[in-house]
């Protein structure tokens, strides 16, 4: 008799935090703890929820590194052939540091403008560039290309 008292008495005791818990409105006891029953199922169907969304988004982030490792990056590739109206300039290269800045002083010092260029730097530094020098002098595709590819080992 002592022993179920107690027991009731603990569970009185708890009615309100589990009433506050579940936010039931509840006032008997059977029914608070089929609030805190319903309310836990709920949590674990939320957890559930989470637990496969994770899942997914591990699979994915897997699936994105392997295709990443595939992709092929390009080696660093320096083509310079004469055109119509002076050089064209193709540069492909991994991307980091300041290497278009360094190319371009580089057709600088060589007194070669730019007139038209195209840089994309998405995966790798992709530059296709048309350069006209400034002054009348004897300047060979062979050359240009030394001096980029210079300008790229040095970043």
């Amino acid at each position: 008799m002592v022993v179920r008292l107690q027991r009731r008495t603990a569970m009185h005791n708890m009615r309100p935090y589990l009433r506050t818990l579940t936010r039931s409105k509840s006032v008997k006891r059977k029914y608070v703890i089929m609030d805190a029953l319903l309310c836990i199922y709920k949590l674990k169907l939320k957890l559930e929820a989470i637990k496969t969304e994770l899942a997914n988004l591990i699979a994915v982030k897997r699936e994105y590194l392997s295709l990443m490792k595939e992709l092929q990056l390009p080696k660093k590739e320096v083509e310079v052939e004469k055109g119509e109206k002076g050089f064209i300039v193709r540069v492909t290269c991994e991307k980091g540091g300041d290497k278009l800045v360094s190319i371009l002083e580089v057709f600088e010092e060589m007194g070669l403008t730019v007139s038209h260029a195209r840089v994309s730097c998405n995966l790798y530094l992709s530059m296709e560039a048309i350069v006209v020098a400034e002054e009348e002098r004897a300047l060979h595709a062979k050359s240009i290309a030394q001096a980029v590819t210079k300008a790229i080992e040095r970043q």
